[in-house]
């Protein structure tokens, strides 16, 4: 029997819907961190009272920083999951990079995103 060097076009759909889905939660994160980091929400340190200011802008630029390199993440996961969208317009969604296989279904459901199957991973891992 041949093996299926693709996914079927339903089987993209399939995959289209959980990556949009996880777009849009991933943006509206994104847009938390964003705000935090810019922060939209106006709680700052203006409202606190001199005692405790310096500490306050401490844990604020703390809070900011580590807002700061979520929000980095959290773009790098959006634009992996729009790789992701166009990968199912070639058609090419699903398959290893390196072996030229297709990745298992559990596998892009669990990581939407992913290029390599595990096998490709862990033997790249090991190089």
């Amino acid at each position: 029997m041949n093996e299926k060097t693709r996914y079927s076009d339903q089987e993209l759909e399939e995959f289209r819907s959980i990556i949009n889905d996880k777009l849009e939660i991933a943006k509206q994160e994104y847009d938390n961190y964003r705000a935090a980091v810019t922060n939209a929400d106006g709680n700052d340190t203006i409202d606190t009272s001199p005692t405790y200011k310096v500490l306050e802008e401490g844990a604020s630029t703390l809070s900011k920083e580590e807002a700061g390199r979520l929000a980095q993440r959290q773009m790098k996961f959006i634009q992996n999951l729009q790789a992701a969208l166009v990968r199912i317009e070639n058609k090419t969604y699903g398959v290893c990079r390196e072996t030229g296989k297709l990745i298992p279904k559990e596998r892009l459901r669990a990581v939407p995103h992913a290029t390599l199957s595990i096998e490709a991973k862990e033997s790249g891992k090991r190089r």
